[in-house]
């Protein structure tokens, strides 16, 4: 077997986000080092308790988990409530944390591991970009030790915050432009690919069928995701975002990606957050992405599945 990649995951949980965590924690094909939150789905502290709440749950522990930035960098926040309920990850009812978040900013948790760790990190922002583009802009000397960052957001054709912008990126678009332009490798699964991860009515039955509280409490987001799904945009199932970036990482054949220069616009008052990707070399600029543009569906859930079964389960979910 290969040696894991270690990774750290940014995130705003959010019913994907938590997904991913679990898949992240479960999959034997990466060490999770670190999770780190920031303000999105949800404000700060909802992001941060539901992350406490989901490896809680999992019975995920000696994974530090750090804040990070409670608002974008340059515009207030406006947090997805429309979608993830007014907790963030509406839908189970989560029992009391047992553990706690470290008392250090994200930003300065990153900076610690990335040049402590013995090799080079790949980080997966699930998130706006937020912390991200402070770690590079306050420390760019740790940009070396970043193998790589696998990010969910932005997308190929149409978004789902605004008609042109994804929430990610739209929710912070100069922290996005920051990453973009920073010399990092990056890979971009945006909602054309992640919209091919739908949970549908048999997925959710997989997940009851693993018998464990921890596969009811998935089934019951996914239910819950799906129904906000149903209602704003009239999908039939809802798509799971986020643990596709994380899928790319544990085999990147589970998600194809194409080379491409990628764009964060700032300034259009229709398309500001949208992510111009130039998938035919219309601009004449070299890449600086890689695009994720089709995922292997059974096999994603196959992954996701048995890492779900893997961790079983931590503290029940009743206080």
């Amino acid at each position: 077997m290969s040696v894991p990649v270690p990774i750290v995951i940014d995130c705003d949980p959010g019913h994907d986000d938590a997904l991913a965590i679990l898949l992240a924690a479960g999959d034997p094909s990466v060490d999770l080092l670190a999770i780190t939150t920031v303000a999105g789905n949800q404000s700060l502290d909802k992001t941060t308790l539901n992350a406490l709440r989901v490896c809680t749950v999992a019975g995920i522990t000696g994974v530090p988990i750090a804040a990070g930035c409670a608002r974008p960098l340059t515009q207030p926040l406006r947090v997805a409530d429309d979608v993830h309920g007014e907790s963030g990850l509406d839908g189970p009812r989560f029992p009391t944390p047992t553990i706690e978040a470290e008392p250090e900013h994200a930003v300065e948790l990153l900076h610690r591991i990335l040049t402590g760790h013995p090799e080079p990190v790949t980080l997966v922002p699930t998130a706006p970009l937020t912390n991200i583009a402070l770690l590079l802009t306050r420390y760019p000397e740790v940009a070396p030790r970043i193998r790589e960052i696998v990010l969910m957001g932005g997308s190929t054709e149409r978004g789902n915050r605004t008609p042109a912008a994804e929430f990610n990126i739209h929710t912070d678009p100069e922290a996005a432009d920051i990453v973009f332009r920073s010399g990092v490798p990056v890979t971009m699964c945006g909602l054309n690919v992640t919209h091919q991860a739908l949970a549908t009515p048999e997925v959710l039955a997989r997940f009851e069928a693993l018998d464990t509280e921890l596969g009811r409490i998935c089934a019951e987001l996914l239910r819950f995701f799906g129904g906000t799904y149903r209602r704003l945009w009239g999908f039939p199932a809802p798509p799971l975002h986020d643990p596709v970036a994380v899928a790319r990482v544990i085999d990147p054949e589970l998600v194809a990606c194409v080379d491409a220069y990628v764009a964060v616009e700032l300034h259009g008052h229709h398309t500001r957050g949208a992510t111009v990707v130039d998938l035919h070399g219309t601009l004449g600029r070299p890449a600086n992405a890689r695009v994720a543009v089709e995922l292997r569906v059974e096999p994603f859930w196959e992954r996701l599945l048995a890492a779900v079964a893997t961790l079983g389960g931590g503290a029940p979910t009743t206080d």
